[in-house]
């Protein structure tokens, strides 16, 4: 893929600025140096300082994944963002499903897909990412967020992580071990953990994720629980 880059000094969206703004060559890139309203799944919010990070956002057209198995690209994605965050860390980086990225009990990098689906086709695919780089202090309520300079006291070229990201997200696109690769970076993986469903808080042990990225919990009692986004959440 030769993505093109468009980057731009402020936007309040960088996925709403693809989808509405965009009219060149496709695959695109915007960047931001800061965004208004950055949003991440549900009613998240991200906090990013001006100039600090890297909020971006990705216009592909995957029709080549039928849209029953669009979270290839959730799979594709994070896989990209561990190894690439794994040439700038000596921490292990891992995914806290679906697609949050974390090293350690920290999150460093969150991402919003909204895919538009034509028949059995995936017609269209925005990947917003935000990634924390160079902040050295978040002021947000956010409860565990943290960047790459906290972790290595160094800043970062973030020109160059892009790019690195973006070789990074086209090697895993076309391999075919990305859906194992995305399991074993799979964050509390084969440990036990505590969540919370909307009827209690428990303990059980992460398995796996299937196909259509349900999460499978396994509680104490050997009972198998499986979830869709924003049907649990882990408590940290």
């Amino acid at each position: 893929m030769n993505f093109n880059i468009i980057h731009i000094e402020e936007t309040d969206s960088t996925n709403r600025w693809l989808k509405e703004c965009h009219k060149g060559v496709d695959p695109i890139v915007t960047w931001a140096e800061y965004q208004t309203a950055g949003k991440g799944c549900g009613s998240n919010s991200w906090e990013s300082e001006r100039g600090k990070n890297l909020t971006f956002s990705m216009l592909i057209h995957p029709e080549e994944i039928p849209a029953n198995e669009q979270f290839r690209i959730t799979e594709i994605t994070s896989v990209a963002l561990c190894e690439t965050l794994g040439k700038y860390l000596d921490e292990k980086v891992e995914i806290k499903w679906p697609n949050d990225i974390y090293v350690g009990d920290k999150k460093i990098c969150g991402m919003l897909i909204e895919n538009q689906l034509q028949g059995s086709k995936i017609k269209s695919c925005v990947i917003g990412i935000g990634l924390n780089v160079n902040q050295q202090q978040f002021m947000s309520d956010a409860p565990n967020p943290v960047s790459i300079f906290q972790l290595t006291g160094k800043e970062t070229d973030r020109e160059h992580l892009l790019n690195d990201f973006l070789s990074a997200f086209e090697e895993t696109y076309n391999s075919k071990t990305t859906c194992f690769t995305y399991r074993e970076r799979l964050f509390r993986r084969g440990k036990d953990g505590l969540y919370r469903d909307k009827t209690s808080c428990f303990t059980a042990t992460l398995s796996d994720v299937l196909p259509d990225g349900r999460l499978v919990l396994q509680d104490k009692n050997g009972q198998q629980r499986l979830y869709a986004f924003k049907e649990v959440q882990f408590i940290i």
